[in-house]
């Protein structure tokens, strides 16, 4: 009771006296690199309510505001996109409707009223007419990680279909025009607008984004024509200023959204893909091709880099570089027409985000909104030997931290597996809870992880808790070297793979003691027929587990639950359709036969990723109480 009460103090005390986040979303640049456009929002720490945004139109050159609208004060904003004379259009969302606005004047006009989901707005070519993805009458939001339909009835009968849509630039009616049966992922006009280049899969969005192909599909007619179909997971198509050519980044990927690989290039009128990144030394995260030619968001490493690339040649040096995590609207940053200037909002685990603006090689933040945060942490990149490869992790320390006493530290495990832990400013959520508690915090970037080049990222197939745990355990030792970690006060947290991993860990090691695990998988084989993203497992154990049972058991915490030994605090969504509920429960109550101490909470309501305000204040007030139940604070 007591470490409970002191839990909910702490919370509450947090950041009191700090003022607000400042966040950028959605950031788009004007074609003459003139002008920034966001979403901005201040987020107060431990707000009870999602902040309502407003957009914000800068000087790309100071940052100075030169315009500010909210034209819908119960909407969410998104889809900023500018036309090549520098219209901008956004989508504003108010409960089951999106409207499609453009902002001219004072008062920006609604163009076109969609009843569902709208996504994605681009201006063709010649800047008459707008296309974008629409979910019409969606049951539920768009992918896998928000709350699934309920399944009553007889289920997969009917699916969300996500189809492009254009309307008429100076506004009308939404016309769909990719065919009903197949759900568009992502797409680009063809430079004669006659067209689009897109990644699509009939049937079931959620699950079949990993046998999307790549599709040419006619504006006028709707007919589909497959340009390749390439064995792996593949993600931002773009075409290329002459029409000839499409580029698309390709890889071992586990999520939507979460993108990573080696870029392609295709000829638009079908072929073979070639890889043009081969051996690559790190990941490719977004693209963008237009008349200043080719180039791509990479992780390497410990840092976001933009490089240019030449599909006859080797990928360029980076033009930028820093150890910080970078985001935009379309891709990861924005770039003029004529390639001169670049935009982005960037981050580390010491600054708040910032807009960043100018040339390639010398952007620079033109945004002070956050200048008043000081960190909490400090931070470093590690890098360790484990089997053949030399691993990258972060380690953050509380700002300050005495250097002659041992701390507790948390190994914070990714999910994906096909992700990486990458810099975010750390001000609140768990991450600060446990910091300003005294906390030590490693995120590792173990095999299977982006950052080092499709060869890593693919050196967990068939190994999952194998090689990523003993890089993990590796890491830990590292970061025992390099700061005042007491080994006897270890514990381990992630979400999704991490939560496997923190359930499998348990089974495997008596080196932690205290876990928590969120929407973790303990059970591979009645996990995959219960979830609703099975074909994310195909390219990972190569066959179903129907045809290959052994491959999934074998590495199921379910089977070595006798070995269990760490309190674990679990936690997830009711309506989690990547990793249903039932595995959380089935974890729990083999503990509890175990006679381990456990908890289990499931959030009504939820998906994938607890995203209520309440539940996620919930989730820290129990993870920081559970770690102090047992690593203890001195």
């Amino acid at each position: 009771m007591r470490l409970a009460v002191a839990a909910a103090l702490l919370l509450a005390a947090a950041p009191a006296s700090a003022l607000p986040l400042h966040q950028f979303a959605g950031l788009a640049l004007s074609p003459d690199g003139a002008r920034v456009a966001t979403v901005e929002s201040d987020v107060e720490a431990n707000a009870p309510a999602t902040p309502h945004g407003h957009i914000v139109i800068r000087s790309a050159a100071t940052g100075a505001v030169l315009d500010s609208f909210d034209p819908c004060p119960a909407c969410a904003y998104s889809g900023l996109t500018f036309a090549s004379d520098g219209r901008l259009v956004f989508l504003a969302r108010e409960g089951g409707a999106a409207r499609l606005m453009l902002a001219a004047g004072k008062i920006p006009e609604t163009l076109a009223t969609i009843d569902g989901i709208a996504e994605d707005p681009l201006f063709s070519p010649d800047g008459k007419r707008i296309a974008l993805l629409v979910t019409l009458g969606a049951r539920k939001e768009r992918g896998a990680t928000q709350a699934g339909v309920r399944q009553v009835g007889e289920i997969g009968q009917q699916n969300d279909e996500q189809r492009i849509a254009i309307v008429p630039a100076a506004g009308g009616a939404v016309t769909p025009v990719s065919p009903p049966d197949r759900y568009v992922y992502e797409y680009d006009w063809t430079p004669d607008g006659r067209g689009f280049v897109a990644t699509g899969a009939l049937g079931n969005g959620d699950n079949n984004w990993w046998v999307a192909e790549l599709d040419a599909i006619d504006a006028a007619t709707g007919a589909v024509r497959r340009i390749a179909a390439p064995p792996m997971q593949i993600d931002f198509p773009r075409v290329s200023p002459d029409g000839r050519s499409v580029a698309f980044i390709g890889g071992l990927m586990s999520d939507f959204g979460s993108v990573g690989g080696d870029v392609y290039v295709v000829p638009f009128a079908g072929g073979v893909p070639r890889d043009i990144t081969p051996a690559y030394r790190g990941s490719f995260t977004s693209l963008v091709w237009g008349p200043a030619g080719l180039a791509g968001s990479a992780l390497a490493g410990d840092r976001a880099a933009i490089v240019p690339l030449d599909p006859a040649r080797a990928p360029g040096a980076p033009v930028w570089s820093a150890p910080a995590s970078i985001a935009a609207g379309e891709a990861r940053f924005a770039r003029s027409a004529s390639g001169a200037v670049v935009a982005m909002v960037s981050q580390d685990y010491e600054h708040g985000p910032a807009i960043f603006a100018g040339p390639p090689a010398a952007a620079r933040k033109i945004s002070r909104d956050n200048d008043g945060w000081a960190p909490l942490v400090t931070a470093r990149s590690l890098s360790w030997r484990s089997g053949p490869y030399t691993v990258q992790g972060w380690l953050l320390a509380p700002r300050g931290a005495a250097t002659g006493t041992k701390a507790p530290m948390i190994t914070a495990v990714h999910g994906g597996p096909a992700a990486a832990n990458a810099p975010g400013f750390v001000w609140e959520g768990a991450n600060a809870d446990l910091i300003r508690a005294g906390y030590y915090l490693f995120y590792p970037n173990p095999r299977g992880s982006y950052g080092q080049g499709e060869a890593f990222t693919s050196a967990n197939r068939r190994d999952f808790g194998g090689g990523d745990l003993r890089d993990i355990l590796a890491g830990i030792d590292a970061a025992e070297r390099a700061a005042p970690i007491d080994d006897a006060r270890l514990g381990l947290m992630g979400g999704s793979y991490g939560g496997f991993m923190a359930m499998w860990a348990n089974t495997r090691t008596n080196r932690f003691k205290a876990i928590v695990s969120g929407a973790g998988l303990s059970d591979w084989i009645s996990y995959y027929g219960t979830n609703g993203i099975d074909q994310w497992m195909i390219p990972f154990f190569g066959k179903s587990a129907y045809d290959d049972p052994e491959a999934y058991w074998r590495v199921s915490a379910i089977r070595f639950i006798h070995q269990a030994r760490t309190p674990t605090f679990i936690y997830v969504g009711e309506r989690d359709i990547e990793v249903p509920p039932t595995q959380s429960v089935e974890y729990w109550h083999a503990l509890r036969e175990m006679n381990v101490p456990a908890s289990l909470v499931i959030y009504p309501g939820e998906g994938h990723r607890i995203r209520a305000p309440e539940n996620t204040i919930d989730v820290r007030r129990r993870t920081i109480a559970w770690f102090d139940r047992w690593l203890g604070r001195r």
